[in-house]
């Protein structure tokens, strides 16, 4: 599994496969099974029926490394049309986005001024702004981008990743903003200088720091959302939250479209807070090959659903 773990990050990042892959019907054919497609309609569309069966959702277009201004100000205008259309749908859809989609790699001023322009208008509609994290070159960065904007927004959160040794202390220093926190266990290729190698460990530092969290007051930590589709720790968030009288409301789940979701109608049923995390556009290689590589077991996952 490690192997095969490595070999996906490895050509997530190769530029011969990312342009050449894409094209093929067969990768095609399989990347449907992790997004309702390419345009915003689609997305758009998955997320109103969603919503009748009780769950909300998280919209992103997927993109990243832009090099050009221009191109990250369409991305800008494109998530400024696509609040524009969840408010006026009535859709129970918030959004997250990557700094180096709005341009982080060219200008880190400019990039701010466009993440800024998003929460503001998330604030206008009454929405909500997730700001993924990216790989760790990008963390400081990144967390400095959400520290300004959350002195100036309240509707803002932050991805932190459980597989980096930093992590506990980038938790630690923004305690002071009550921030608000998707954890994830991250997706990257990172060396073991600075990420545990191993899954249990990475696992065990996810529970650790989802329990600190669960354990903070509502003054500390603003959401708190549990982004894994790993059954164990889903279960073990639910039994902490009951033993140490955590009510519901002040966690949710988070799941991408596509990945269990018998497990995500459960929990929906169950009256437990879910959001289906729904990831579309044309640039979805890399984003693709990272899913596969989270859980290698998806790759026999996406080879089923291809044949069936």
């Amino acid at each position: 599994m490690a192997l095969m773990k490595e070999f996906l990050l490895w050509c997530s990042t190769n530029a011969y496969l990312k342009q050449r892959i894409p094209h093929t019907a067969f990768a095609k054919r399989a990347v449907r099974r992790f997004m309702p497609g390419e345009t915003t309609e689609t997305a758009i569309a998955e997320a109103a029926l969603l919503k009748i069966a009780g769950i909300s959702t998280v919209l992103t277009y997927l993109g990243e490394n832009v090099t050009d201004l221009k191109e990250a100000e369409r991305n800008r205008d494109h998530y400024l049309d696509l609040y524009q259309r969840v408010w006026t749908g009535g859709l129970s859809s918030e959004i997250s986005v990557k700094l180096t989609q709005l341009g982080l790699d060219v200008n880190p001023d400019r990039t701010f001024a466009h993440v800024r322009e998003l929460a503001m208008k998330a604030k206008e509609i009454g929405n909500f702004l997730w700001i993924d994290i990216e790989s760790s070159p990008y963390a400081d960065a990144t967390l400095d981008v959400y520290r300004r904007l959350r002195m100036e927004f309240s509707n803002v959160g932050l991805c932190l990743q459980s597989y980096l040794y930093r992590t506990k202390e980038d938790l630690a220093s923004l305690i002071s903003l009550a921030p608000s926190i998707r954890l994830v266990k991250g997706a990257y290729k990172e060396p073991s200088s600075i990420a545990f190698p191993r899954k249990k460990d990475v696992d065990k530092n996810f529970v650790d720091l989802l329990e600190s969290m669960l354990r903070m007051s509502s003054g500390e930590i603003g959401r708190i959302g549990v982004a894994t589709h790993d059954e164990k720790i889903i279960e073990h968030t639910k039994q902490f939250a009951g033993r140490n009288n955590i009510p519901t409301d002040r966690y949710e789940f988070q799941l991408l479209y596509g990945i269990k979701r018998d497990l995500q109608r459960r929990l929906a049923q169950e009256g437990y807070r879910l959001r289906v995390l729904i990831s579309y556009g044309t640039a979805w290689y890399a984003w693709y090959l990272r899913r596969l590589a989270e859980r290698p077991s998806n790759v026999l996952f996406a080879a089923r659903s291809l044949f069936r």
